[in-house]
């Protein structure tokens, strides 16, 4: 993992089936541009996370392809309906090939 990635997921832990809840997602990257210029006028190599996945169960819930003008830590919230009990993925995909992911189980009450 590159130094100071770091995923945070909120997932209730227990919803009832066919329930929509609500899944809030945010990662720490510096997320630059390719654009800037550091103080010696060099260009500042392109490094963003271009793409978020979310699975449940193996099914897509969401999957978004980032572009460089998102911010710095990108932020998602984003409503799920669940209808079983299971694992959410979600999978953050960086330009220097690093994937980073995080779990979160869901139970049904």
């Amino acid at each position: 993992m590159a130094s100071g990635v770091k995923p945070r997921v909120k997932v209730p832990k227990s919803a009832a089936a066919g329930e929509t809840i609500t899944i809030k997602t945010l990662i720490s990257h510096k997320m630059e541009s390719g654009q800037r210029k550091d103080k010696e006028g060099n260009v500042i190599p392109r490094s963003i996370i271009n793409r978020f996945t979310c699975e449940f169960n193996g099914e897509m819930v969401v999957d978004v392809t980032m572009e460089p003008a998102i911010s710095t830590n990108p932020y998602f919230q984003f409503e799920a309906t669940v209808p079983e009990a299971g694992e959410f993925v979600f999978t953050w995909y960086d330009d220097d090939g690093s994937v980073y992911d995080e779990k979160k189980t869901i139970e049904i009450a």
